[in-house]
């Protein structure tokens, strides 16, 4: 027997389910986010159970061939995706408000058009003249390039879904975005925890029958993280998050989760009045306006995925007001890591930071989350303290224990290769990387310096006697 429908309090924000309202959300901590829902609960009958077919156990011994791949025509976009969007996956893109996620798709979805490839563009925001006006701002006029791409504006998901059903040859599916879209079926506005996860399953399951490439684009939330219930997460193949700042030239896709090829490889492209731009080398534009004679600057040689990346890390020391707490203040980095670095100097290398506010940035808009940037930060702090700039062409890497050791960092020789590739002559290293890691040589030209403690680095910045 069918029961009457259930009531049911969800958070719209993470998907939470209370028996009852409340205003404060416990489980992310939002307020006035939770709104009624109605679920039909229509539980299985033992005969409903008996209707079921036994199901197949294979061996995990056996060979697969590698899923088919279709390369999109921007290297960036198929370095992420692991080589290109696979046949009947799907993939979630989000990113803040004005970043660049419809303009990049509309550049993808050309890129394949211009391929003989079939795309129907699904917008729930937009109008088509909309689309057409972006598509003539970014100069995608050649008929080449749109021929075969087909655009429509809909949120009805069961519109959409009897029209996939009927379409044939298609190759990549856009919907933008899934927030937007509504099923009649399911109570509630668009955007609610129960549209967008009932919408997110119709067109997946579409996308696995007719074998397309389906991608959603997702809002974020003020925190930066994917909008809606997680379970969409989950639900994906792939998730994409297009990060950079809307003043800021450079746009980072940065790879969460993927089924089918690396995480947290990254994609770096450049914002311009014709659209998006590849920057195949993003180290040297990194570094293109840095200036090597300044104090508090230094080169830091990391690793997004399987790239390695150049960047310099800034500091800035100014005096404190007042008898209020030192301000330290960071961009593009951990706060609470900034914190444990000036304790560490202070304890082991007797360096005074107490009556000075510190500013870190690093240069270029990218974030760093390896703890390899320990090194390059610690010289550049030291660097500002003493009023002694590092050498123009020296590069550093390594992350520093609380007893100021400095530990080995993975991949050293990619980092190597890639300072040797920009013109730097020398680098400062963690000591046992040097020695243990076999793979790890000296380029010529290049002098590879190895470092045991934080003292060791501190001494060459201490000429001057301060």
């Amino acid at each position: 027997m069918a029961k009457k429908p259930v009531k049911q309090f969800v958070c719209q924000s993470c998907g939470s389910v209370y028996p009852k309202w409340t205003g404060k959300c416990e489980a992310c901590g939002e307020w006035n986010t939770i709104e009624e829902e109605q679920v039909q609960a229509t539980p299985l009958s033992v005969v409903e159970h008996q209707r079921g077919q036994k199901i197949v156990f294979t061996g995990l011994d056996g060979d697969s061939a590698p899923p088919p791949r279709q390369e999109v025509g921007i290297a960036e976009l198929d370095r992420v995706l692991g080589g290109g969007l696979v046949q009947a996956s799907v993939s979630l893109v989000g990113g803040d408000p004005g970043i660049g996620k419809s303009t990049l798709l509309l550049q993808a979805a050309c890129a394949l058009s211009k391929q003989g490839r079939r795309v129907l563009y699904i917008s729930g925001e937009e109008s088509i003249n909309q689309i057409r006006m972006r598509a003539n701002r970014l100069g995608l006029e050649n008929s080449e390039q749109r021929k075969n791409i087909e655009l429509a504006a809909c949120i009805n998901v069961s519109d959409i879904l009897a029209t996939l059903e009927a379409e044939q040859n298609v190759s990549l599916v856009i919907i933008d975005s899934i927030q937007t879209m509504w099923l009649d079926s399911i109570n509630g506005a668009p955007g609610t925890v129960s549209q967008v996860r009932a919408s997110a399953f119709e067109l997946i399951r579409l996308a696995k029958k007719k074998e397309f490439s389906l991608i959603f684009v997702g809002h974020v939330t003020k925190e930066g993280s994917l909008a809606g219930p997680r379970v969409l997460e989950h639900m994906v193949d792939a998730v994409l998050y297009f990060e950079g700042d809307r003043g800021h030239q450079f746009r980072i896709l940065r790879a969460a989760k993927n089924r089918f090829g690396a995480t947290d490889e990254i994609g770096v492209f450049s914002m311009t009045s014709e659209g998006l731009v590849e920057v195949s080398n993003p180290s040297a534009l990194f570094l293109a306006e840095r200036h090597g004679n300044i104090a508090g600057s230094a080169v830091f040689a990391g690793l997004e995925g399987t790239r390695p990346v150049l960047l310099e890390v800034q500091v800035l020391l100014a005096p404190k007001a007042g008898d209020s707490a030192p301000r330290r203040t960071v961009i593009g980095w951990d706060g609470a890591r900034l914190n444990m670095l000036l304790a560490i100097l202070e304890t082991r290398c007797s360096l005074r930071f107490n009556s000075v506010d510190v500013y870190l940035n690093m240069a270029g808009g990218l974030r760093v989350t390896e703890p390899a940037a320990d090194l390059a930060v610690a010289a550049a702090l030291a660097s500002a303290l003493t009023r002694q700039p590092t050498s123009p062409g020296s590069v550093f890497f390594g992350e520093i224990g609380l007893s100021g050791e400095i530990r080995q960092v993975p991949q050293a020789d990619l980092r190597v290769k890639e300072a040797h590739k920009l013109g730097f002559d020398e680098i400062i290293l963690p000591k046992r990387v040097a020695r243990g890691n076999a793979k790890l040589s000296e380029p010529k030209g290049l002098r590879l310096v190895e470092t045991g403690h934080i003292t060791d680095l501190v001494s060459q910045f201490m000429v001057s006697g301060e």
